[in-house]
């Protein structure tokens, strides 16, 4: 089976040009699903049945591998074996009788409107990095960036002048956020009185730049949130993803319409956005039971 799968990745470089952690996924995934056909001692693709599809994905669960996940690795067999129809490597698609596991979809962690003004006036001062911690804050909360989307950020992916940026989200899919002033504000000082004083002598195109004058990872980003959020006192558990879940939230909390939050989000389907109104009510219920007489 070693075969079809090396043009299965072929086709999905080439043809669909997904991005190399897309591919990882993908890769983990069915090669795990190949070591079990070797171990079912399966060599052609009309030899994989609906039944044996289904006593993998038994296998997983019985190893604790979470509904999600399997979900996620039924995708990816889904499109394998769509490709080998397609290209008329077999005679039938196994996977169309076979269900997604379901999964329930756990609500996401956010901040509240005065918990957010806590952790964006947590830099203090006007030291470089401060600078630029408070800009890159600043800029996840007003435009619900994925982290991976904000250190990607180049000089020129900014529109000053017309108070916006463009980003590659998931699928190499450009989308237009506008910044708001005081992100705006914040970026501005930053690129004034900050980014030039990261520069070293080869300089970076990324726009946030670490000590060393290099663009910042996602991981580095990561321990600045975590840094930021204790200096501001904040308590609970939180990620770069916190500020996105919370741009989306207090949008809809305020009466922004669903179909922009997912524009603005860079989500492919709408269902994806309907966790925040959840978000949303969960909250007023939490009120509810806080304040009311009979709550």
């Amino acid at each position: 089976m070693d075969q079809y799968l090396d043009l299965f990745f072929h086709y999905l470089t080439v043809e669909k040009g997904l991005s190399p952690r897309t591919l990882d996924a993908y890769g983990r995934d069915l090669v795990r699903y190949l070591k079990f056909l070797q171990g079912e001692k399966i060599g052609q693709p009309d030899d994989i049945s609906a039944a044996l599809i289904l006593r993998f994905l038994t296998r997983l669960k019985e190893e604790g591998l979470a509904p999600r996940s399997r979900a996620r690795l039924l995708v990816a067999l889904r499109g394998f074996h769509k490709f080998l129809l397609a290209e008329q490597y077999c005679r039938s698609n196994p996977t169309l009788q076979v269900e997604a596991p379901r999964a329930l979809h756990p609500l996401p962690h956010t901040l509240s409107p005065g918990e957010v003004e806590q952790l964006l006036a947590a830099p203090l001062g006007n030291a470089p990095l401060e600078l630029r911690d408070r800009a890159m804050l600043e800029i996840l909360y007003a435009t619900g960036l994925r982290v991976s989307e904000l250190v990607s950020l180049r000089q020129t992916d900014l529109q000053m002048d017309a108070g916006y940026l463009s980003t590659l989200g998931k699928g190499n899919k450009e989308r237009i956020i506008p910044l708001g002033e005081v992100a705006m504000d914040e970026l501005d000082h930053y690129l004034r009185h900050g980014r030039p004083a990261l520069v070293k002598s080869v300089p970076s195109p990324c726009l946030f730049l670490n000590r060393s004058g290099r663009g910042l990872t996602r991981q580095g980003f990561w321990k600045i949130i975590r840094r930021r959020a204790r200096a501001a006192g904040i308590s609970k558990r939180i990620s770069p993803h916190t500020l996105r879940h919370s741009f989306a939230t207090h949008l809809l909390e305020n009466g922004a319409d669903l179909r922009a939050v997912q524009t603005l989000l860079g989500h492919a389907d709408i269902s994806t956005t309907q966790i925040y109104t959840h978000v949303s009510r969960e909250r007023l219920k939490k009120l509810h039971r806080q304040h009311h007489p009979r709550g």
